[in-house]
């Protein structure tokens, strides 16, 4: 576990004074003492490999080999996020990454968007794409992904890694009954509010998808925003251009994000019968360690490596996180007691 009071375990530190050797135990910013050794996966305009599900177009990456894992993004971002990530985790394991259906480079599909049309799709990558068992890690909206995959896909599931994670903790025995609704909602108010929303909406996507607002959203959640580069703002913009974004956009707002107690935490944990690593930046503003410290209560099963990162620790603290996951990947090697 990390535990030092600047996030930076003692090995990380002589490292890190190799890179600066006049300094006098001054530590210089992880993205500058690592430049010259960390790898990142190159940005292809283009993509990589595309999948077709269910008629649409799915855009993944695959690299090195060995024991399989797939990287789930999280939400607004793509296979690029995972930049850091992939070359060195591909070093030991077979790495898989795509992006999700109304996201990155796959179709930007008309549809009714919620939790499980991205677990139909993982579920199917993993039967028609990986084809062997695989350990499935998220961010943010990828994490809950992950989570409801496995439990959807128990037998292909060697285990679960979650990275500030989205999803929330309810009461999965109370019942919520909507009004039945009348002529006058159906035929004035719900136009009404469906229009102004439209209109709403419509400006805060145009607003969303300019760089400087990128830049401003990214730096908001990341503790240490050196890693917010062109890189990573390109990887974010580029799929917003995309002919049926904007309606994706408020297809998701007002179908996903304003109703995601239908599902949660508690009823997936429920069903989770594997090994869960939670790789938390405790620095969230948006998911605190709290939401850490809960899961691991309700799931025992569960593995927590604090870290001083926000919400994408992957890509603002990559040494970190690709060590704890190769350390966590490697206890599942070894051979589990039978009961």
């Amino acid at each position: 576990m990390i535990s030092s009071s600047n996030g930076i375990s003692p090995s990380l530190k002589v490292k890190t004074e190799l890179y600066n050797p006049t300094a006098n135990w001054v530590f210089v910013p992880l993205r500058r003492a690592f430049q010259y050794r960390i790898e990142r996966l190159p940005f292809k305009p283009e993509g990589y490999n595309f999948w077709t599900w269910r008629g649409h177009k799915i855009h993944y990456v695959v690299q090195g080999e060995g024991p399989p894992i797939v990287l789930i993004h999280g939400f607004g971002a793509s296979v690029f996020h995972w930049r850091y990530n992939i070359p060195e985790l591909a070093k030991k394991y077979k790495v898989y990454a795509l992006d999700l259906l109304g996201f990155g480079w796959s179709d930007k599909a008309i549809i009714e968007y919620d939790a499980m049309v991205w677990r139909d799709q993982v579920v199917d990558f993993m039967k028609e794409i990986v084809k062997q068992p695989a350990v499935l890690v998220g961010n943010s909206l990828g994490g809950f992904t992950a989570l409801v995959s496995a439990a959807g896909l128990p037998e292909q599931v060697r285990g679960v890694v979650l990275l500030n994670s989205a999803g929330q903790f309810g009461d999965v025995n109370k019942l919520t009954e909507e009004p039945e609704e009348t002529s006058f909602q159906k035929f004035i108010t719900k136009p009404l509010k469906d229009f102004f929303q439209r209109i709403f909406l419509g400006v805060l996507f145009w607003q969303t998808k300019q760089p400087a607002r990128i830049v401003s959203v990214l730096k908001s959640v990341y503790v240490n925003s050196e890693n917010v580069d062109d890189y990573l703002v390109e990887s974010i913009s580029m799929p917003a251009a995309d002919p049926n974004a904007r309606e994706v956009y408020y297809r998701l707002m007002t179908r996903f994000m304003f109703n995601q107690s239908k599902y949660t935490l508690n009823s997936v944990l429920s069903e989770l019968r594997c090994p869960l690593l939670l790789l938390w930046g405790d620095l969230d503003p948006w998911v605190g360690p709290a939401k850490a410290n809960r899961i691991k209560e309700f799931y025992p099963n569960t593995t927590l490596v604090n870290l001083k990162a926000g919400h994408c620790p992957h890509d603002e603290v990559p040494e970190l996180v690709n060590s704890a996951l190769m350390d966590w990947l490697a206890t599942l090697q070894q051979p589990q007691p039978t009961l």
